[in-house]
């Protein structure tokens, strides 16, 4: 199934993420998603408002740096949201950006070694496990949460390096693109997830879910241009999606040939108008659905 989602990014200030997340809503979107980038918002906490603000969206978070919180703080967020909102939460964690984390003292010698031993303790314990591991980053002794979900989420973690992408396949339920991917290089990416998946036989259907840079309305491919700028990213056809939401459903369409489940579309830093992205991603998913 093709989904089609939106991002409210941190740009923007946490009092504007109610009107954003009810217009998504009431516009059709399937998902919103939230990052957790240094120093702006908390995505668990943002997560909660938005489920508790609406009744049908679901809420993605792309992603949490691992190295900030405590596997067992992290699977205690998750479960909580997971029993007050049952299956409307789809939590990712990642790397995080190295020169935050070595900011606040949570930069790690080897952020491989971390995603290994903490994502599959994460997914254990949100399974109800009782855990104890001693490794190089990630210390657990008899931990098993007294309230773990019904129904465990799906964990997803960002990569872009080959080998976090091939780590992904092996740990994580599935797998999250930052924007900048162009259909060539997600055609590489589901490559290397797909290997690492099978080297721990942990094969079949998963998601795989993109950031996509979007614009709407006038100026809208000159919008989206400039955000590709900003974000440093090499220019490729593709990097962009922009125009009328019948021009834009068209232009994903490569994104989902390529491999994706979900493309999340992610609106510029100056996009002037919140609630009219979100009306214009919900009509993208209306006329892809």
């Amino acid at each position: 199934m093709r989904r089609i989602g939106a991002i409210f990014t941190p740009s923007f200030p946490p009092e504007h993420l109610r009107a954003a997340a009810l217009a998504a809503e009431a516009a059709g979107v399937p998902e919103l998603w939230l990052w957790e980038d240094c120093f702006r918002e908390s995505a668990f906490a943002a997560a909660s408002a938005v489920l508790a603000w609406t009744e049908r969206l679901t809420v993605g978070i792309g992603v949490s740096p691992m190295p900030l919180r405590n596997v067992a703080l992290t699977a205690m967020e998750i479960a909580t949201i997971e029993r007050l909102f049952p299956g409307r939460l789809i939590p990712g964690v990642g790397h995080g950006v190295l020169p935050w984390m070595g900011q606040v003292g949570a930069r790690v010698a080897s952020p491989l070694t971390l995603m290994r031993e903490y994502v599959p303790a994460l997914r254990a314990l949100l399974a109800g496990e009782e855990v104890t591991t001693a490794g190089r980053y990630v210390t657990l002794d008899h931990v098993r949460l007294d309230w773990p979900p019904v129904q465990a989420p799906a964990i997803i973690a960002a990569g872009e390096g080959p080998k976090t992408l091939r780590l992904t396949g092996e740990v994580a339920d599935g797998t999250v693109l930052p924007a900048g991917w162009s259909p060539r290089r997600i055609r590489e990416a589901r490559e290397l997830v797909g290997q690492g998946a099978d080297a721990a036989d942990r094969g079949g259907d998963r998601p795989l879910v993109v950031f996509l840079i979007c614009a709407f309305g006038d100026g809208a491919q000159e919008r989206a241009d400039a955000e590709v700028t900003r974000w440093k990213v090499e220019p490729e056809p593709g990097l962009v999606v922009a125009g009328t939401p019948e021009e834009v459903s068209r232009a994903v369409l490569p994104f989902f040939e390529a491999g994706v489940t979900s493309v999340i579309l992610q609106p510029t830093d100056d996009e002037p108008g919140l609630e009219e992205f979100m009306a214009g991603v919900g009509e993208v998913a209306r006329l892809l659905g």
